[in-house]
């Protein structure tokens, strides 16, 4: 008699492999710092306290808890949650945006604005002096940009019987949902400081925090100047990332994709060999 069992399939561990090996620099960089923060937290139990936003202790002289309190975690469940989400997100930042571009920002205003936002919010306004730290802050950041990509691509949104429902907002549902059905284990974060982050996203994706970005000409002279895209390992230059300043810089697709766009790191054969820009263009290196 036929079996009506239902066969699950594993996840390939080549395919994770081959993921990993090719993950950008700068992905790559924050990925190792939440895993040595972690460890060195089990070494140094005051790691986490020393490094996590607390809106008292926030000074001219303690700054640096604006820049640090997405790095570090108080467990393994919360570490573990961050690497599993926020790896691809960044990972797709990365690629569209630059590894330049995204160093700036991440160790930069991606993480001052949210802190600054949710001091303002909770300790100022509220009254409150509840700390956080975690990356989830960046989490929903990113998952809020994308969802305004994926808004542009699919303004109708989707249909749920008949009811056309659209994609931008789903961050939000998503966000609170997680936050009342996940434990403070896995989210040592607060709601208000994810909040921020989705303003942050959302203003990012829509134009109103694109003076963040440094110039193109800028980047191509430090570029230029320190050979990065020979030095580094995985490093995504300004002629290979998908997205220009103000947007994509080549044509998209029907399905939303570029067309004559190659990242080298990509390439089909698995070899990873870095992309060579041709008259402005990135192809695949031969």
């Amino acid at each position: 008699m036929p079996s009506n069992a239902v066969s699950l399939s594993l996840p390939n561990p080549q395919r994770i492999r081959v993921y990993i090996v090719r993950l950008p620099f700068f992905t790559r960089i924050i990925v190792v710092a939440l895993i040595l923060s972690w460890l060195a937290s089990l070494i140094v139990s005051s790691l986490v306290t020393a490094g996590a936003l607390i809106p008292s202790t926030v000074s001219i002289f303690a700054a640096y808890r604006l820049n640090t309190f997405p790095i570090v975690h108080s467990g393994i469940l919360s570490t573990l949650f961050s690497l599993l989400t926020l790896t691809p997100l960044l990972e797709r930042f990365e690629s569209q945006h630059g590894t330049l571009v995204s160093g700036a920002l991440f160790l930069g205003p991606f993480a001052t604005i949210p802190g600054v936002l949710y001091i303002l919010l909770v300790y100022i306004i509220f009254r409150h002096d509840t700390s956080i730290s975690g990356a989830s802050v960046w989490i929903y950041l990113l998952l809020s940009a994308e969802a305004i990509i994926l808004h542009r691509r699919h303004p109708t949104g989707f249909k749920l019987g008949d009811i056309s429902l659209p994609i931008w907002p789903f961050p939000l549902p998503l966000l609170v949902f997680l936050h009342y059905l996940l434990p403070n284990a896995v989210l040592n974060d607060s709601l208000i400081a994810d909040l921020c982050g989705c303003a942050v996203g959302y203003g990012f994706e829509l134009g109103y925090l694109k003076f963040l970005v440094p110039p193109e000409k800028i980047l191509r002279w430090i570029e230029g100047k320190l050979n990065l895209l020979g030095r580094l390992p995985h490093y995504v230059s300004v002629d290979q990332k998908t997205y220009g300043r103000y947007g994509s810089v080549l044509p998209l697709d029907e399905d939303g994709g570029t067309r004559g766009f190659s990242l080298g790191r990509r390439s089909g054969d698995g070899s990873g060999r870095r992309a060579t820009p041709v008259n402005g263009v990135s192809g695949t290196a031969r």
